[in-house]
């Protein structure tokens, strides 16, 4: 049995190598080949967009906003989950008195 997985993982490993040049073959740009002159284009900053993109500031405002409301929820959650298992023992020790 142990001989038939290392089988099976030198051919595993043996198709990995194999594809791996393949697929490096495919990619359109290697990593260290400037943006051409469309690209450079593209990543200007566009002037007639100034008007939509959100400030800085307002962003992180929300993001903490967010940040504390998830805090405020998953409190409440804790806290309900708390009180209905503090519930449910007070009414088994009450039955197990009667």
């Amino acid at each position: 049995m142990a001989q038939r997985l290392q089988t099976v993982g030198s051919h595993i490993r043996l198709w990995a190598s194999s594809s791996s040049p393949s697929c490096r073959a495919c990619q359109k740009r290697g990593l260290h080949i400037p943006p051409g002159e469309r690209e450079k284009a593209l990543l200007e900053e566009d002037p007639a967009l100034k008007h939509y993109k959100s400030t800085k500031g307002t962003a992180q405002k929300v993001k903490l906003f967010g940040d504390v409301l998830v805090i405020i929820v998953s409190a409440g959650c804790c806290y309900q989950v708390y009180d209905v298992t503090k519930k449910r023992r007070a009414e088994r020790l009450g039955q197990t008195e009667s």
